[in-house]
């Protein structure tokens, strides 16, 4: 007997995929656990496996679209096997969710108040000026800035419903297909408008950085502590560690950092810690996040028990993990559960910056570049490599004086590299 194939959990904070690839076509044979399509989460691309061996005999949820955890996106069966009463109880279901929403009486939007223009398609039925649409089209509509003067409705009566705004958002994300190569188009400018401008659809990935960081710099009461760290003994301790290694091995001051990090935390368990609700969080060893850069915006792999680990150990597990969070391909756990964060620009010539706590973790490390500059010293003028260091903290678990503390420990082990095994 046909069965209903269902968008899976790919991620621990998932909650939609997008249909990035189908890697089979309607009537090819598929094996239990044989990868089906490819599911852009809102961290990374993951394959979604088949749960039985069978014929993908219908697609329903076409490459580019998007749908909630559990929804039906496609149907395995036999081959030849009629699906018509599944398709049926699938229109059924739909029906009865639309039907749930239009208990309320219509809503009928004005048509000179909707949102932004879209070029213009096949228009829905308008009476008096009006424009019948169920209540979560219409959110979609104004979420998504569509002109709903724009779009074909075909519930009952041309009502517009969720389907309509699905169908128009999954076209929206096929022409994000086409080859960078290609002249990008801007819409002309308006009379108000300064520039002429183009849209693109948002991934997962970004929506999901949106709404995490939204999360972080509103409700948690945040307060950020600099300091200058003298990085001539850190350089000159890389220097001799990279003397022992092939070019491919070779550490990064970066790498020192995360090293120095997980360590003072070990004496800092404040730092180390999460704030939930009515408790404080400590943790036994340190997680550390590292800041990736990747084409739709930032990841942070996770470097698991950093302080128990060797700074050499922790550079190959960086490399590893950032080639692969480029390719897209880290697993929900190796990018998730952080105790602590490191971001570090200083390879881009930033000097000084802040960044924004990834909750629930109590702190994250924003790390400038090592520059040369004149210091004085004993009344005389010596140029050393000083690097700033800007930490944000979580005031409701950390206070001013237990980052300062964690600070001071961590520029002591980056001045003298061997307090780190002390």
């Amino acid at each position: 007997m046909a069965s209903k194939i269902f968008m899976p959990k790919l991620s621990p904070t998932m909650e939609e995929g997008q249909i990035s690839r189908w890697l089979k076509k309607e009537g090819d044979e598929v094996q239990l656990n044989e990868p089906i399509a490819e599911v852009d989460t809102d961290k990374a691309t993951m394959e979604m496996t088949a749960l039985e061996s069978g014929v993908l005999l219908k697609i329903l949820v076409p490459e580019g679209a998007s749908a909630k955890l559990g929804q039906i996106i496609g149907i395995i069966g036999k081959k030849g096997e009629d699906i018509s009463q599944i398709l049926a109880e699938i229109n059924s279901a739909e029906s009865a969710e639309k039907t749930s929403f239009e208990k309320e009486p219509a809503q009928p939007l004005e048509t000179a108040e909707t949102v932004s223009e879209q070029p213009s398609t096949s228009t829905t039925t308008v009476e008096d000026g009006r424009i019948f649409v169920s209540p979560i089209a219409a959110r979609m509509a104004a979420e998504h800035g569509i002109d709903l003067k724009t779009v074909k409705g075909s519930g009952p009566g041309g009502r517009i419903i969720k389907r309509d705004i699905e169908q128009l958002l999954a076209k929206v994300e096929h022409k994000k297909e086409i080859p960078a190569v290609l002249p990008q188009v801007f819409k002309p400018a308006e009379a108000t408008s300064v520039s002429a401008y183009r849209e693109e659809a948002t991934t997962p990935m970004r929506r999901t950085i949106a709404t995490r960081l939204a999360q972080s710099i509103g409700p948690i009461p945040t307060f950020y502590l600099t300091v200058e760290i003298e990085m001539d003994r850190a350089i000159e301790f890389r220097q001799q560690i990279n003397t022992r290694l092939t070019e491919e091995e070779k550490v990064s001051l970066n790498d020192i950092i995360v090293k120095a990090a997980a360590m003072a935390l070990m004496k800092h368990p404040f730092v180390n810690s999460s704030y939930r609700d009515d408790k404080i969080r400590f943790y036994e060893d340190a997680d550390i996040g590292v800041a990736v850069a990747i084409d739709e915006g930032l990841i942070t792999p996770v470097i698991r028990k950093a302080n128990r680990k060797g700074i050499l150990e922790i550079s190959r597990e960086i490399k590893q993990l950032a080639t692969r969070a480029r390719e897209k391909k880290l697993q929900p756990e190796e990018y998730t559960g952080a105790t602590f964060s490191i971001s570090n620009l200083g390879m881009f010539g930033i000097k000084q910056f802040t960044a924004i706590i990834n909750p629930p973790e109590a702190a994250i490390l924003a790390v400038g570049s090592a520059m040369q500059i004149p210091v004085a010293r004993n009344g005389n003028v010596e140029i050393h490599s000083i690097m700033h260091v800007t930490m944000s903290c979580d005031h409701r678990v950390i206070d001013g004086a237990t980052g300062a503390r964690f600070l001071q420990t961590f520029k002591q082990m980056l001045e003298d590299p061997i307090s780190m095994l002390l």
